[in-house]
């Protein structure tokens, strides 16, 4: 029967002239593998908890030199790359989401081509950025690049592989079932990032510029900047591959985290883990970690693996029902690829080095007074004593970037806030200072506005009365 569906899609997809050749054989290779069901389970007993020597404390390793040549020659073996395929429309915008201004009228993309130009410009370094977009944000990735043309970075774009979705009682690519505009593809995870650098050339151009290691980060995490301890450790101890890692909170049970697995380092994803055992993977005392999804890894071995077909990470089932229709994406993690690289490594970094924006609510810890901007990076107010930041809820009324920024006149102070939770038709003046435990509820059908200058602390507001 598998054999069967195989074969009748194989030949429905050799027909489909929008993509490539390798596109096709990828498509191929990733389904039969879902459908031949080889997928391995992990066996819970097996598991154990990694070893400093595996997961490798922050504090723990040497910094480099402080010498100029010898950083400008670390940094000249090094190349960025940010993951630039998602849109912005979960908060409420068009186009990539790396365009969402963050701070200052920057926008994401900003901050990191300044990062990278004020690095290159105190080393006298090469280090070149690359954005791997999917189809859904290559165009407009194109027109926003052409503002650096006159950047001293060379700034490079790909695009990940562009997959058929499959309709799921037929089991055949939508587009050859007429869906042929942009809903009949989806791009097939971060996990395609090693063919996608191959099969676009950008690989073997930073092989012969010398390059030895590519630093992959999502674009919309604002602490993934270069660290030159970590580049110094990995060359030195000719780690092929790591992930960094950070300590767990209640917010981050979901996230994926490093386990030692019958020899060898293994990211473990919430789906990968048995019924039986989802409560023991959230426990934070058991799974200290999770990933951040900042990566390095070593060129000449992306090379040797992609070449050798040996990439075979964990696939993720995503079925989606668009308009009426079920269909179902097959996607694999980058972070998952650990397993095959050797002398592969987790490191265990500072909190600050995960600072992703997701939701209106991160932006509004990123553009208050807990964060400085100074030269595209982001860096945390040391007035702050809390190593945690303040957890923030806004209501629905914030979720999008244009409704949130029209309801702040300013962004309050949040340096001693704890909590925050939002809810209803509220706005905020500008001047204002939270502090402790605070929420504010408008009633249904009522504006709540929070006049200029107001102090709050440990209060629950619920009318201008309660101000």
């Amino acid at each position: 029967m598998a054999d069967e569906k195989l074969a009748k899609l194989r030949e429905a997809v050799a027909g489909l002239g929008q993509i490539s050749d390798n596109e096709k054989s990828g498509f191929i290779s990733l389904v039969s593998r879902y459908l031949s069901g080889d997928e391995e389970h992990i066996e819970w007993p097996k598991i154990h908890t990694p070893t400093d020597e595996v997961v490798v404390p922050y504090d723990t390793i040497d910094a480099p030199p402080e010498d100029l040549e010898a950083t400008k020659a670390l940094l000249n073996k090094l190349a960025v790359l940010k993951l630039n395929g998602g849109l912005g429309t979960t908060m409420g915008c068009t186009g990539p989401k790396s365009v969402i201004e963050v701070r200052n009228g920057f926008t994401f993309l900003d901050l990191i081509v300044l990062q990278i130009e004020s690095l290159n410009k105190k080393y006298g370094s090469n280090v070149p950025l690359l954005l791997m977009n999917s189809f859904n944000t290559h165009d407009d990735t194109l027109k926003i690049v052409e503002k650096y043309a006159n950047s001293s970075i060379d700034i490079h774009t790909f695009n990940q592989s562009q997959y058929p979705r499959v309709v799921a009682d037929e089991f055949l690519p939508w587009p050859s079932k007429g869906k042929t505009d942009k809903d009949g593809w989806y791009p097939p995870g971060h996990g395609d990032i090693f063919p996608s650098l191959m099969n676009s050339g950008k690989l073997d151009l930073l092989l012969s510029q010398g390059k030895e290691y590519v630093f992959i980060a999502n674009s919309d995490n604002l602490g993934a900047i270069v660290d030159m301890k970590i580049l110094n450790h990995l060359i030195h101890k000719q780690n092929e591959y790591c992930m960094e890692v950070t300590p767990k909170t209640l917010a981050d049970v979901k996230g994926g985290t490093l386990i030692s697995y019958e020899g060898r380092v293994q990211l473990l994803e919430i789906a990968q883990v048995p019924d039986a055992h989802v409560d023991e993977f959230k426990s934070i005392e058991k799974f200290k970690i999770f990933n951040t999804n900042n990566l390095w890894v070593n060129l000449k071995a992306i090379k040797r693996l992609v070449e050798a077909d040996a990439l075979k990470m964990e696939i993720i089932p995503n079925p989606k029902e668009v308009e009426g229709v079920k269909v179902l994406q097959l996607e694999t993690a980058a972070g998952a690829a650990i397993r095959f690289f050797d002398h592969a490594i987790g490191m265990n970094v500072p909190r600050s080095r995960f600072l992703p924006v997701k939701a209106t609510s991160d932006l509004q810890l990123v553009q208050s007074d807990l964060y400085t901007l100074v030269d595209g990076f982001v860096t945390r107010n040391s007035a702050r004593t809390d190593p945690s930041n303040p957890s923030i809820e806004l209501g629905p009324e914030f979720k999008k970037v244009g409704s949130f920024l029209g309801r702040f006149k300013s962004i309050p102070s949040i340096v001693e806030l704890d909590s925050l939770k939002v809810s209803g038709d509220v706005w905020f003046g500008s001047g204002i200072v939270l502090k402790g435990k605070v929420t504010i509820t408008a009633k249904p059908g009522v504006k709540l506005e929070i006049p200029d200058g107001k102090v709050i602390e440990n209060k629950d507001i619920n009318g201008v009365e309660d101000l």
